[in-house]
């Protein structure tokens, strides 16, 4: 037998992992049950079984029923307490006259889901989207001849499918475009059907414009409708006006919302500024002007209207009835604002892009006979489709369906999207045809392997990279923000690819701004493409590109940097628009959005992909099996066929990161420089260098011949 310090009898327990999705339940149990609040580490330790900790015996915690109740490792532990807290269920507090010091609450949200587990539920198994392609398609694509020669096997089933229905799962850089414009082409000029019975619709008016250069370029195909949802159905309401409304009624304009909104604040005794001091916290106010506050208070506002009806709700207070007692007051003004709002535009004959597609589908109920007759309708991003767009789909009733879009990259659920449409094609549609495009022509393969593996828990069929060029991948912590900022502003500008083909991505607006702010201070070009203003800054053709993930979806460069890869920012904690938390609560799944949103991020590089965070930790998306297939990456970048100088630069990283401290340490660029021009290969040669000296040579000699030498 064995005894405690104070010679009680020693019992020993037997840790045993609970079922199955209930860890995050026994967490909050433990924290329930827990005499006072705790910090982060000392709940680790407490859930962790640790009888060495002198604050645990001490207040006899390890006498507790939920004392080593999750015997996983730290990272496991970090990562659940940091998804509870995305999913607010848990919240961090300072400790009165200790601000420093974070302890852990648990919310009144989590302790209904101790009552009512609904959250941790087993997620959904998506199902794999395999293409087969058999002897028979082998025949039809020969019938073609060289029709289809330049495009390879999925994309040749995808352009001549004769199924009703067809859902093509296009992947990051499988050519999407590509197959949509050339199905069109081949319907028209092979099928001879005829092209004003085609109605191909889209999300963007950017993708609108990408598929009408495209098919312009084709005389036959002039006639093809090209549309976004909200440009179809505005022509409809134009072309019908009468017989909907009865008086003239046209699209709300930026300049009469902001008339709108100073209307109804001042028929409530506010102004914009007291409406924005209330509605903002000090921190999202933090680093922006009043111009961009106003706009985004002005935004959610009118974004309330349209989600409302997008659920078919009516405006009523009971809609803000979940929130926390420090949203009340803003809660209040929002809903006054909404109600004017509301009146306002139906008074002087105003519509939104809510009214429009809803307008429209009430109209076709109404007389049917006034629905276009469309034999066959393609629809791009089919994962962004929303309840109120499938609706509007059903009543045009095509004979051919043919649907576009990428499970892996659904990131808009936050306004209403629902990836189950694209997911449960086949249940809805039981005799389609499913068609993957899985070949990644963008991607290098490391970065391709990089981003299969940060989505694996989807269970997706992996991408196939085929791009064969050199690449590097690197994952980079820094000591603050702004030395993040200053390493992307370094490596931009000591970097040879031309400035249009470098993307800077962030989560936040916020991010982007502060960076914005120092690239032009220091006269450097770029462009600025956010979720708030979507405007350029000192931008011409050729700039630097920053931009927020969710306005960058679909586009490409050489060059990405995505920086604040942090557990802060993925999954992102807050919210830059308060109305998110106000009236939407848990409607989808957040914590899987922000996966994909982090894998669009990593997608969008064609050849050197660098991930940047400068928090205690970086995003649990990185597992440690991606962090090993980056240090993987950096290695063997230093083995290919690049430049000396690129190699020698790579090798800097790598020794920079290894030891924490600056590249210049390592190696000034002039010694680089100056070992690239005169190729040494013995230390005797080395010796010649600038700032090459015995000690450099004897700690770093070997390693620098090695890469200008290029010894594998």
């Amino acid at each position: 037998m064995e005894f405690n310090a104070d010679g009680t009898l020693k019992v020993k327990r037997e840790i045993v992992k609970p079922p199955e999705n209930m860890d995050h339940i026994i967490l909050l149990k433990a924290i329930q049950e827990l005499p006072f609040n705790v910090g982060k580490k000392l709940l680790i330790n407490f859930l962790q079984g640790q009888t060495t900790i002198k604050s645990i015996t001490q207040n006899k915690l390890d006498k507790l029923e939920s004392f080593g109740c999750l015997a996983y490792q730290e990272d496991e532990l970090e990562e659940l307490i940091d998804k509870l807290s995305s999913k607010r269920f848990i919240e961090s507090a300072s400790i009165k006259g200790k601000s420093y010091f974070k302890v852990i609450n648990i919310t009144q949200k989590g302790i209904n889901e101790i009552n009512n587990p609904v959250q941790f539920q087993a997620k959904k198994q998506y199902e794999s989207f395999k293409t087969e392609i058999t002897e028979e398609d082998r025949r039809r694509f020969q019938a073609f001849g060289k029709v289809l020669s330049k495009f390879n096997d999925e994309q040749k089933k995808a352009i001549i499918s004769t199924t009703k229905q067809t859902l093509c799962i296009a992947g990051a850089g499988s050519g999407k475009t590509t197959v949509l414009t050339n199905r069109i082409r081949l319907l028209v000029k092979y099928k001879s059907v005829d092209p004003k019975k085609i109605l191909a619709i889209t999300f963007t008016r950017k993708a609108r414009q990408e598929m009408l250069s495209r098919l312009s370029k084709v005389s036959y195909l002039n006639d093809v409708s090209v549309e976004t949802f909200n440009s179809f159905s505005e022509k409809i309401l134009r072309k019908f006006n009468d017989i909907i409304y009865g008086k003239t009624v046209r699209i709300i304009s930026y300049r009469d919302k902001f008339l709108i909104i100073n209307k109804a604040l001042s028929s409530i005794s506010q102004t914009l500024g007291s409406a924005v001091r209330n509605y903002f916290t000090p921190t999202q106010m933090r680093g922006r002007t009043k111009e961009q506050l106003s706009n985004i208070f002005m935004n959610d506002c009118f974004f309330v209207r349209d989600y409302l009806k997008f659920k078919n709700r009516e405006l009523s207070e009971d809609i803000f009835d979940a929130i926390d007692s420090n949203h009340k007051k803003s809660a209040k003004i929002v809903y006054e604002v909404c109600e004017f709002i509301d009146k306002y535009m139906n008074q002087h004959g105003l519509r939104d892009f809510a009214d429009q597609l809803i307008d429209t589908i009430t109209f076709f109920k109404k007389h049917p006979q006034h629905i276009p007759n469309f034999d066959h309708v393609l629809i791009d991003e089919y994962q962004d489709i929303n309840s109120t767009q499938i609706e509007l789909i059903e009543l045009l009733c095509p004979d051919f369906l043919f649907a576009v879009g990428d499970p892996r990259q659904s990131i808009y659920g936050w306004r209403g999207s629902d990836i189950s449409y694209i997911l449960d094609f086949k249940k809805k549609y039981p005799d389609s045809e499913i068609v993957s495009l899985t070949k990644n022509y963008r991607s290098t393969k490391p970065i391709v392997d990089l981003i299969n593996s940060s989505i694996k828990n989807m269970d997706l069929d992996d991408l196939v990279a085929m791009n064969p060029d050199a690449n590097e991948i690197l994952l980079k912590k820094l000591k603050s923000e702004s030395d993040e900022f200053e390493f992307v502003i370094r490596e931009i500008l000591k970097s040879n690819i031309q400035r249009r083909e470098i993307f800077v991505l962030a989560r936040t607006n916020k991010q982007l701004a502060e960076l914005s702010r120092l690239m032009k201070e220091r006269d450097i070009k770029h462009i600025v493409r956010n979720d708030e203003m979507r405007k350029s800054i000192i931008a011409s053709e050729g700039d630097v590109t920053l931009a927020t993930i969710h306005s960058i979806k679909g586009l490409e460069a050489e060059m990405v940097f995505a920086i604040g890869c942090s557990s802060n920012n993925f999954p992102c904690k807050g919210t830059e628009h308060p109305i998110i938390d106000m009236i939407k609560v848990d409607e989808y799944d957040k914590e899987e959005e922000e996966r994909r949103l982090f894998y669009v991020a990593m997608s969008r590089a064609k050849k050197y992909l660098y991930l940047t965070y400068s928090t205690a930790k970086h995003t649990y998306f990185i597992t440690n099996k991606m962090k090993k297939m980056i240090s993987s990456s950096e290695a063997s970048f230093l083995n290919n066929d690049s430049s000396i100088t690129e190699r020698l630069r790579a090798w800097r990283k790598i020794k920079s990161d290894e030891m924490g401290v600056p590249a210049y340490i390592i190696m000034s660029n002039r010694t680089l420089e100056e070992i690239a021009r005169k190729q040494p290969t013995g230390s005797y040669e080395l010796e010649e260098v600038h700032g090459f000296g015995p000690i450099k040579i004897s700690k770093y000699g070997e390693d620098i011949l090695d890469v200008v030498n290029c010894i594998k």
